[in-house]
């Protein structure tokens, strides 16, 4: 089953939340941080299984701006220059349906690196295509 179409879109710039309104009275809020460190691009998710790329630095990340892509995703631009993630409907319903399954597995996965959440990232490998 599809998820529904958001019929709002509200970007809390103060709180670094995007609230998203449904027409049956759902609403989900979903943090900027958690969309940034989980973010369905490559850059993120790496370009095969285990590629990925633990990211850390982000609890003040903000959204600097939303596109709409087709009538299924937005594309938002965080304020360190990602901007290559498409968030699709179903996603961003899974990740505000499951906030706390999404945050427990974020900070498991910096447990098994050995990371520290509000380190400063890395600069990408080269040949990484960066942001």
């Amino acid at each position: 089953m599809a998820a529904p179409v958001p019929t709002a879109l509200t970007l809390h710039q103060r709180s670094r939340v995007l609230e998203l309104g449904y027409a049956d009275g759902t609403v989900l809020r979903i943090p900027y941080e958690l969309m940034r460190v989980l973010s369905p691009s490559a850059e993120v998710r790496g370009h095969g299984p285990g590629q990925g790329t633990v990211q850390t630095g982000q609890r003040e990340v903000d959204i600097v701006d939303l596109e709409p892509v087709g009538h299924y995703a937005l594309r938002p631009t965080f304020s360190d220059g990602h901007a290559t993630g498409l968030y699709t409907w179903d996603f961003l319903w899974d990740l505000g349906t499951r906030l706390d399954a999404h945050w427990q597995a974020y900070f498991d996965q910096l447990a098994a690196a050995g990371a520290d959440r509000d380190a400063p990232m890395a600069a990408p490998p080269k040949g990484c295509g960066s942001h």
